[in-house]
């Protein structure tokens, strides 16, 4: 089945040309099904590229999805137009009022800084305590894993001594969850960020349960009890590239940048890079939407994030 996605939006014409179903909005007004609501809160300066890979993800299910575009209103992104945001983009007081069944909060390149310090800090917690009551379930990635977790639940994160950059391979805490299934018991996920999120301090959390983690990475998935929030602290939506553009920016800007670990063949970043990602990417993914959105959101939106108890006719 396909994403449904604004008929202009740059990610169409990318998407389309790797074979991937995607259905314009004009296309979807002649189908008579109920198809999920799914808002991507872009936090990410790279706002076009960070579209296109998320909706990759999202649209290789067997689900129909409607995909809503948020941005920050205290912040002005500086490396995407206006004129994309304008006609892409809404802002949390245009949607406050609507109920949806799933929620997805970007990385940012702010995690050297205080949750505080952060100038849409106050809006982000505004988002973060309206998806308790107006959200089905809500998927936390890298920095907004790290927000998500201590908003929520408390946990702190923690400056590491080097930047974490590169593909790592990780295990599996609990490989009975759904959100893991099919998972091979070693898999690989890229990460790139300055902090951590300790694995004691989830554990020590009883509305927490750690999922999966990394010998040499630290913590890369972990979920509250309930199922309403995951945590994911890599980057599983990287295309084979991005740890690639991202280092050479900062060896272009003099930076003189770690080598992203487990990344280029040899250790040598003059050959190209291979994803050993994707695979596991694409199977997190559809099992959230999958296990965590559409088998338990109610069929009436509405009643989307009200709580177990108000479901209803859920499915």
């Amino acid at each position: 089945m396909p994403i449904r996605i604004p008929d202009a939006l740059p990610a169409t014409e990318v998407l389309e040309s790797e074979n991937i179903f995607v259905m314009t909005e004009f296309r979807a007004m002649s189908q008579d099904i109920r198809p999920l609501k799914v808002v991507l809160l872009n936090l990410m300066p790279t706002k076009i590229a960070t579209e296109t890979q998320i909706m990759r993800k999202l649209s290789n299910t067997p689900l129909q999805i409607d995909v809503f575009l948020l941005q920050t209103a205290s912040h002005q992104s500086k490396n995407v137009s206006r004129e994309h945001l304008e006609t892409f983009y809404r802002t949390f007081d245009q949607i406050k009022d609507q109920h949806y069944d799933g929620l997805i909060i970007t990385g940012a390149p702010v995690e050297t800084l205080d949750f505080e310090k952060v100038d849409y800090w106050p809006e982000l917690c505004r988002i973060m305590e309206w998806s308790r009551t107006h959200v089905h379930s809500t998927f936390h990635i890298c920095w907004g894993a790290q927000a998500g977790i201590y908003y929520h639940h408390g946990v702190r994160k923690h400056d590491l001594p080097r930047k974490m950059f590169g593909a790592f391979e990780h295990r599996l805490v609990k490989p009975t969850s759904p959100l893991v299934r099919g998972f091979d018991d070693r898999f690989m996920a890229p990460h790139s960020r300055h902090t951590e999120v300790r694995a004691g301090e989830i554990e020590a959390n009883q509305n927490l349960e750690l999922i999966a983690v990394s010998d040499e990475a630290g913590v890369y998935i972990a979920k509250s009890t309930d199922n309403r929030q995951f945590f994911v602290f890599g980057h599983p939506e990287y295309d084979n590239d991005t740890l690639k553009a991202e280092y050479d920016r900062d060896v272009k800007a003099g930076m003189d940048p770690d080598l992203p670990q487990h990344y280029y063949p040899g250790d040598d970043p003059s050959r190209a890079p291979l994803s050993t990602w994707r695979a596991h990417a694409q199977l997190l993914y559809t099992n959230w939407l999958n296990y965590y959105v559409y088998q338990t959101t109610p069929y009436d939106v509405e009643k989307a994030g009200l709580g177990d108890d108000d479901l209803g006719g859920g499915r």
